[in-house]
């Protein structure tokens, strides 16, 4: 049988493909270092990327919303960088309450805690005498302690050698640590400008990224990436949207139960709660676990009540609110959330819970169009007409 060269030419490309398949299992150490490099790279524009996805969502809300009605010779041009910076100065804005709410109080708690250490120790240390009073076999084994020989020499040439080791050591982890700040800040900054620059020319760069899918992929490969690509986007945009409206949920939950019961610190722990919510379904835990220290401080009891309130107001959000409205607002069932942050935590931490489920949404409706589509064209129509009944398609 003889193949025409269309045929050959797929056979070939396939061929190829499984060939370099192949190839990449063989050097799968090479090919993981060589995208690590790569990924090293483009890690401040793919941190860009996210702030301009994340900046875009309250960009679009000022500019059809808040600036819809400005017109004038100058709006078409200015309505975009106002629009930005109304978008950057909120989100700052966010960031410096939190901060300016979590940090004074954590520092109060702090002295507070230094101030009652000494307080705590000479308690201690009155129940220790009390106990070595009233358990004479206490003292034996400290007598016998003291009885014990010590090389001196020895554990005197060792402190030096760990001090002299030590200050080379502390040396090149300073120069580490210092090169690693710059470099993130460098990173940040990069990114920052970058986001700017995509999100002033969105526009154009969607019109070019349309064009070269057009010209590269076929018209019904072409259709069906950009749907998937615009599911993505919607699903990311309202993910992003009911994660935050989830968050102030919790938040006003936390202050409005603690006010009532009458915990201290309620304001700062709902605020640090709502912030460490974000990430999804765990993230409050970060904010039980410093607000039980701030209320341990002032009062052990409290503290114990906190935890308890913390567990039952956990249990209502994270079996009834943060499956609904996350859920809902991407379109993805509540079981089906649940099994994405367990599978995007395991996976990729903390940014695989923000990344799968978006991505777990955009496969479901995939699936489910599929699905209703080929159900509908395989579901026949049963008509009894006296002889026993006639499949016929409907």
């Amino acid at each position: 049988m003889k193949l025409d060269k269309q045929t050959m030419r797929s056979i070939r490309h396939i061929i190829l493909f499984l060939a370099a398949v192949v190839l990449c299992v063989i050097n799968i150490k090479e090919v993981l270092g060589t995208f690590r490099f790569v990924l090293g790279i483009l890690r401040p524009f793919l941190w860009g990327g996210a702030i301009a996805f994340v900046v875009n969502i309250p960009l679009i809300a000022i500019e059809k919303r808040l600036l819809k009605g400005w017109r004038g010779k100058y709006a078409e041009k200015l309505k975009r960088p106002v629009s930005l910076l109304l978008s950057l100065f909120l989100i700052l804005l966010a960031i410096v309450f939190v901060v300016m709410t979590v940090v004074p109080q954590l520092g109060k708690t702090i002295v507070d805690l230094g101030n009652k250490l000494p307080v705590f120790l000479d308690e201690s240390l009155a129940q220790l005498e009390e106990l070595c009073a009233s358990n004479p076999q206490v003292i034996g084994y400290l007598e016998e302690l003291e009885d014990l020989s010590f090389d001196w020499d020895k554990i005197l040439s060792g402190a030096v050698s760990f001090l002299q080791n030590g200050v080379g050591s502390m040396v090149t982890s300073t120069v580490s640590v210092a090169g690693t700040i710059i470099g993130a800040a460098v990173n940040i900054a990069v990114a920052l400008i970058f986001s700017i620059y995509v999100l002033s020319g969105k526009e154009r760069l969607g019109d070019q990224g349309r064009r070269i899918l057009k010209a590269y992929l076929g018209e019904r490969m072409n259709a069906r990436v950009l749907r998937v690509l615009g599911l993505l986007n919607n699903n990311f945009n309202s993910f992003i949207s009911g994660q935050c409206l989830e968050a102030v949920i919790l938040g006003t939950m936390f202050v409005v139960v603690l006010t009532v019961c009458r915990i201290p610190y309620a304001l700062l722990i709902g605020v640090l709660i709502a912030f460490t919510a974000l990430i999804p379904i765990v993230g409050a835990f970060i904010g039980c676990g410093v607000g039980a220290f701030l209320i341990l401080v002032d009062n052990p009891a409290k503290a114990v009540i906190f935890v308890i309130i913390f567990l039952v107001l956990q249990q209502v959000e994270g079996n009834l609110i943060y499956p609904y409205v996350v859920g809902n607002s991407v379109g993805l069932p509540s079981m089906w959330v649940l099994v994405a942050v367990t599978l995007g935590g395991s996976l990729m931490g903390v940014s695989g819970m923000l990344l799968f489920i978006p991505l777990f949404s955009t496969a479901y409706a995939l699936l489910r169009d599929d699905v209703n589509v080929r159900n509908e064209k395989q579901t026949p129509a049963v008509k009894d007409n006296g002889r026993g009944g006639e499949m016929k398609d409907v």
